[in-house]
């Protein structure tokens, strides 16, 4: 039998500007390093953070931007199961509703900045954000998707839904 790898859990926050540009941190530092992404983080299990908690809590340390858990709408919860080999992730998928106001000055893990979505297609980002993470945020981002996703390296990432709620009416 394998060695069991650690499980770790985390958040993203997807943060928007009025113009509806996404925010996303070109990382310093191990995982994704080298890579754009949206901001997060690990949950700080020792003290029971909760994902909502741990997302207000990592948006206002990565962006200075001070949120209420009611600012944050959780549109998806994906398990990683063997990310780069080292460990199984799962993480919990916010969009903030307030905009973020200006551009966050740099932090040690990375510098900011503004991006279209269709621009994110053309960064540097890590493989399963591209094969799964955008793709579930088109698709999901104002609804709820529970998934898994095969990390395992030498494979294509394969995302398997386990749940989705069906989407939200629409006015007439």
């Amino acid at each position: 039998m394998a060695d069991a790898l650690p499980y770790k859990l985390s958040v993203l926050v997807f943060l928007e500007n009025q113009a509806g540009e996404l925010l996303l941190m070109h990382r310093n530092h191990a995982p994704n390093r080298g890579n754009w992404s949206p901001i997060g983080g690990k949950l700080e299990m020792a003290v029971g953070e909760s994902p909502f908690e741990c997302a207000v809590r990592e948006t206002f340390e990565e962006t200075g931007l001070r949120i209420a858990a009611d600012e944050l709408h959780l549109f998806a919860m994906i398990a990683e199961q063997a990310y780069e080999g080292e460990s199984h992730w799962l993480m919990f998928l916010f969009r903030c509703r307030r905009p973020l106001p200006a551009l966050p000055p740099d932090i040690a893990e990375g510098r900011f900045a503004f991006f279209s979505r269709a621009a994110v297609d053309r960064l540097a980002i890590p493989e399963t954000d591209r094969a799964a993470l955008w793709p579930i945020y088109d698709r999901y981002r104002d609804r709820f998707v529970a998934l898994r996703a095969d990390c395992a390296p030498g494979h294509p990432v394969r995302a398997v839904i386990e749940e989705v709620t069906p989407a939200p009416e629409r006015p007439a």
